[in-house]
């Protein structure tokens, strides 16, 4: 209360799942209202409002949407002006997203007010009457987006110009260019090979006047580089000159295509981005007529008040957001969601004991492995522990301050979540995107089984998890806290179909979340059925690999496929060999870790989705570093470029993600170390880049960029840009941070052949010689040393004639005996160690 007392207001349950509070308030001013569930404030609380007398002669105002209310829902409230007099009433709604005003009089001197905010935030709700500002005004009303979901596409259009001079497929990954408008505004800009043959460059128009491109190769310019081009009135992308058409942005209808055309022919050149945001993600399709026009179609599947974002050349189109009313039935989905406050661990100081743990069922600790790599780039093993079944620690002790990077391996492949980042000292930055969650419950589950993920906030700082499931039917959340940054989720639910199961830190959804998860029907026979055979190891791409699958008596019918890393699906081909049993042959056609999937009358049997590496074993996520400016704090409209260094990581896919107030021109090129990205902010505020090589982040993406500046575009929904590109294996060139690698030497030392009377005897103060034939050997690097009775032997000499024959002199100055040591790589030649006579 006001005046600092507590009271207890009545809570009535209405068992419908929902209950009523009642308070009748004693005092005028402002109070507080603290809501809380199972020890947790619930979503908004405490509430704020303020209490008048109704007799006080003054105009009063009360309801839920000065407090609080949903992004895309009407907020209401009440003014009463009974026995106020005469004056004007003048109300005002401000904040994050315009907001549609509308009011009723109820005749009975109070006003029925709503407006719809479209974004969440706060909002500053001002009421005056005659000119003042009524008790309690101007009111602060909270509003989440909580429940919405979103989906954007984006078409893009730009300006092409052509580049003279031949230029080679291979030249084109080294170039880069970039484009400067009059006003300065540098961004980099795409070259692309056009049907011509010759090279194009394409970029947003938005300015009039002479732009200059620059192409650069390795951080020069290219012949006739800086490049001129004139842009013309016509051609900058506007906004205002989009013609949007249809009735399905006023209102839409659940389960069905709602379409409405865009037509841009007018508008000049730029790209197009729609998002809309909802009680559910609605599915878009765009098709593009042949006269110039678009047509867009979206599928909700839940009822409700959706926000259409239309951006054109990074400015809204009129009109936009739009504010659609969609009616019909839901799909009836089940929601369960589960709070819990995070406390920050303790800082982890140099020389103690750290460790990681996570939570792996059903598997034996022996396939496990985990190594930690200081900020200094050393990488040393790390010991692991079962603590109870199924729970697993990693333990180190770290010798400097600053991020490690933890990698744990099961069967040579990283568990869900690895490499992992580990600050040793205080936490450089905290947020949700520094949560990670990974384990078999986020990828598929069974009805009625408890399906367990781990989730990890130590890097993350203190805050509250939130955890919401969400699909056919309602689901059971269990949630364990190990203390130590860690916890474990198991959900269970009742009925099989697609879920997605939402985590989200201090209100903002962690890394890849929401997942969707499959839950399938209950395994039935599937249980029976065991597979054999499977092949361990790596196998090679483009050749078939081959596993046995034994049904064991089950009835039904078996079918298989196979995801590969870029997600593109292919059907296993499955053969009877014997009455109970199978051969499932699978074909792969890319690197990288693919996922078998066995099912039985649908369901996974155990162990599926089985994963298995393909091709060479060296696409290590845990190798590829980031760093550069790019990586800090960028302001808007300057370019800026950030390096990341994938040496010895070998060849993948290299994906990179920038979600944002608004989207980024952004181009990646090889350099020598791996790969520059270059982007150009045009709105301030936090952009999240994801840096994922082979589908899996690197140690610290996504990294959170703060940028400052002025707005150089209007502000819409978050925008999304990506750029992927297919990287070859790179070496560092010696003293670099992460020190030599050794390539991988194929050989064998026993092949190799020796000759020569200094194998056997030696003379004082002469050459002694033999040599070696190392031509079967494979390659690798010979190591000859010579030991005496008082020591080293003065001097020995290697000289390869080529084709891995070598020969070998060497001086010694003692009588006596000595050992002569040659060995190939890590092993001895046969023979070695000799026993030499002087």
């Amino acid at each position: 209360m006001p005046s600092g007392e507590v009271d207890k207001p009545v809570i009535d349950d209405n068992h419908d799942g929902t209950v009523s509070i009642r308070y009748e308030p004693k005092e005028e001013g402002i109070h507080e209202l603290a809501v809380k569930y199972n020890g947790e404030h619930v979503q908004g609380s405490p509430f704020k409002f303020h209490v008048d007398s109704i007799s006080s002669g003054y105009v009063t105002a009360y309801g839920p949407g000065l407090v609080h209310g949903v992004t895309g829902e009407p907020a209401q409230f009440i003014i009463s002006t009974k026995g106020a007099g005469a004056g004007g009433l003048q109300m005002a709604v401000e904040g994050p997203s315009k907001a549609d005003i509308t009011y009723h009089d109820n005749k009975d001197g109070t006003v029925s007010v709503s407006y719809l905010p479209t974004a969440p935030g706060e909002y500053k709700i001002s009421v005056r009457f005659g000119d003042k500002h009524i008790k309690g005004s101007p009111y602060f009303a909270k509003i989440t987006g909580e429940g919405r979901k979103r989906n954007q596409i984006s078409v893009g259009s730009c300006s092409e110009v052509t580049l003279p001079g031949v230029i080679s497929d291979n030249d084109l990954r080294s170039l880069n260019a970039s484009i400067q408008a009059p006003s300065g505004l540098e961004e980099p800009c795409f070259l692309k090979r056009m049907p011509t043959g010759n090279i194009g460059i394409s970029f947003t128009p938005r300015e009039i006047g002479e732009h200059t491109v620059s192409v650069k190769r390795l951080g020069k310019h290219i012949a006739n580089s800086p490049f001129k081009v004139n842009v013309c009135e016509r051609e900058v992308g506007d906004a205002k000159k989009v013609i949007v058409t249809g009735n399905a942005l006023k209102e839409g209808k659940t389960h069905q295509d709602n379409v409405f055309s865009i037509d841009t022919r007018n508008a000049g050149y730029g790209g197009l981005s729609l998002s809309i945001e909802g009680p559910s993600k609605a599915e878009i399709q765009c098709t593009d007529k042949d006269d110039g026009t678009l047509n867009i179609a979206y599928k909700p599947t839940e009822p409700g008040y959706y926000i259409v974002n239309l951006k054109f050349a990074d400015h809204h189109v009129t009109g936009s957001p739009f504010t659609v009313k969609v009616s019909g039935e839901g799909t009836n989905r089940q929601r369960e969601k589960i709070q819990r406050q995070r406390e920050a661990v303790p800082i982890t100081e140099v020389g103690s004991q750290c460790k990681l743990t996570f939570k792996m069922p059903g598997i034996t600790s022996f396939d496990l492995s985990a190594t930690v790599t200081s900020p200094g780039g050393v990488s040393e093993d790390a010991e692991i522990q079962e603590i109870e079944d199924g729970l697993y620690a990693v333990h180190f002790i770290p010798k400097e301050l600053g991020v490690h990077t933890v990698s744990v391996k099961y069967k040579q492949i990283h568990i869900p979540g690895s490499p992992f980042q580990f600050t040793v000292g205080p936490l450089k930055d905290t947020g949700a995107h520094l949560v990670k969650a990974g384990g078999p419950g986020l990828e598929h589950g069974e009805q009625g089984v408890p399906a367990e993920f781990n989730v990890w906030t130590r890097e993350a700082g203190g805050g509250t998890l939130a955890i919401s499931v969400e699909g056919p039917s309602k689901a059971e959340i269990e949630f364990k806290d190990r203390k130590d940054g860690s916890c474990d989720v198991s959900y269970v639910v009742s009925e099989p179909g697609d879920y997605r199961i939402g985590l989200k830190f201090n209100d903002r959804h962690i890394p890849d979340s929401p997942f969707k998860v499959y839950i399938s029907p209950a395994m039935g026979e599937a249980h029976k059925l065991e597979v054999a055979q499977f092949p361990t190891g790596c196998v090679q791409a483009d050749k078939p690999a081959q596993f046995m699958v034994r049904k064991n008596g089950a009835k039904g019918e078996l079918d298989a496929k196979v995801v590969a890393p870029s997600n593109n699906e292919d059907d296993c081909f499955i053969q009877l060999i014997d009455q109970d049993q199978y051969s499932v042959r699978f074909y792969p056609r890319e690197n990288g870790i693919h996922a078998i999937h066995v099912k039985f009358n649908g369901v996974h049997i155990p162990g599926s989705p089985y994963r298995i590496k393909v091709g060479k074993d060296d696409v290590d996520p845990a190798a590829v570093h980031a760093s550069g400016k790019g990586l800090g704090d960028v302001k808007t409209g300057e370019k800026t470029d950030l390096i990341i260094d994938t040496c010895n990581a070998g060849a993948g896919t290299l994906a990179v993600t920038v979600d944002g107030p608004a989207k980024v021109a952004m181009d990646c090129t090889e350099v020598e170390e791996g790969y520059k990205v270059r982007y150009t902010p045009l709105l301030p505020g936090h952009y999240y880049m994801t840096i994922k090589y082979n589908q899996m982040h690197i140690v610290g993406s996504p990294f959170k960029i703060n940028c400052t500046g002025e707005s150089l575009a209007e502000a819409g929904g978050q925008e999304t840009s990506s750029v992927i590109v297919e990287t070859v294996a790179k070496v560092s060139k010696g003293g670099n941070r992460t020190g030599v690698i050794l390539p991988i030497f194929k050989s064998d030392a026993s092949k190799i052949q020796s000759k020569g009377m200094g194998l056997k005897k030696a003379y004082m103060g002469k050459q002694n010689q033999f040599t070696i034939n190392a031509g079967d050997a494979g390659n690798n690097i010979l190591f000859v040393g010579i030991y005496g009775p008082k020591g080293p032997c003065d001097e020995v000499f290697i000289k390869h004639t080529g084709r891995n024959q070598y020969t070998v002199n060497y001086l010694v100055r003692e009588r006596g005996d000595y050992i002569l040591l040659v060995k190939w790589g890590d092993d001895h030649i046969p023979g070695s160690p000799f026993k030499v006579e002087v």
